[in-house]
């Protein structure tokens, strides 16, 4: 019997959902992590960044053996590096000193080219993101390659309707909220107009950080939680998306993290712990007859040195 012929690309998406068992309190809503970081780079953005490429690939925007650009703050680097890497596009990456080096060491060893542009103290800002587009465009328009403009690519949402879909059906179709943190905006944007589709009665709560909190009104600031918190109000994001926004700082998020690896036996990053956080309050209002699903969004193994450094404090 012959073997179908797979790549590592087949085995992004469909990964498990896990009830939260320790730090959730008694008689609060039950809370549901989609492990993400069971992707094979260990990030959610395994599924953009196929659907990207995929995309540009089939309407000729990106042809055989074409060069892509990306603007990141890492785990799209890493994403789009190892879909490259796969399909052989040479790749140019924009990021910065302010986002872990475990991702940006990953980047190189995937084989993608990495232009650093420098933070200020390591904090992500609306300048730094800015700065980083801009670089981005430069190199595009100036080699010619396709650059996926991940902040404006409408083309991402596709993988997320496919995220809705497995939420819908591992939960049964019995799921009140839907919690997530807000980057480029694809994921809540995506994730929420599949699962609205299917019930129109989910809510949706959109995170960000409590330092640069500008969607829900807040002045624009600094924070260190990678993955989330442009510093600005995205394209892809719009009021409509979201029920209510849950501010989360970068020390809750981060102690929410550590809770859950000691806890829960779930080791992730900071964007996880703000999800997982936002989802706790919102889980004792609604009460125990509530499920609430959040998304584990990467591997704290992104994030070990820098979580070494807070252990060692």
């Amino acid at each position: 019997m012959g073997v179908s012929p797979v790549t590592i690309l087949d085995t992004i998406g469909n990964t498990h959902l896990v009830e939260l068992r320790h730090v959730v309190p008694a008689n609060s809503a039950r809370i549901f992590l989609k492990v993400e970081s069971s992707n094979p780079t260990g990030s959610m953005k395994d599924r953009m960044a196929l659907a990207m490429i995929t995309a540009a690939e089939a309407d000729g925007r990106l042809k055989d053996g074409g060069a892509v650009v990306e603007y990141t703050g890492g785990s799209t680097g890493v994403s789009l590096a190892l879909v490259c890497a796969v399909k052989k596009h040479p790749l140019h990456l924009v990021s910065s000193d302010a986002f872990s080096k475990e991702k940006l060491d990953h980047m190189r060893l995937l084989g993608a080219n990495l232009t650093i542009v420098p933070s200020e103290n390591g904090k992500q800002t609306e300048k730094l993101t800015k700065d980083m587009i801009r670089e981005a465009h430069r190199i595009a328009e100036r080699t010619g390659a396709y650059i996926t403009a991940q902040m404006e690519n409408t083309d991402q949402l596709q993988a997320y309707t496919k995220l809705a879909d497995e939420i819908w059906d591992q939960t049964g179709g019995r799921i009140n909220c839907f919690v997530q943190g807000v980057g480029t905006a694809a994921a809540i944007r995506g994730t929420s107009e599949r699962l609205r589709q299917l019930n129109d009665k989910i809510r949706f709560v959109a995170v960000e950080p409590a330092e640069s909190a500008v969607l829900s009104g807040g002045p624009t600031g600094s924070h260190k939680i990678d993955g989330i918190g442009a510093g600005y109000i995205v394209p892809l994001w719009s009021d409509s998306i979201a029920d209510e926004i849950e501010r989360v700082s970068t020390d809750d998020a981060k102690k929410m993290a550590f809770r859950l690896a000691r806890e829960e036996g779930l080791f992730c990053g900071t964007s996880t712990g703000a999800n997982v956080t936002a989802a706790l309050r919102l889980a004792d209002r609604l009460g125990s007859s509530a499920t609430i699903v959040t998304i584990m969004c990467d591997s704290g193994m992104k994030y070990l040195k820098t979580f070494s450094q807070d252990l060692e404090m």
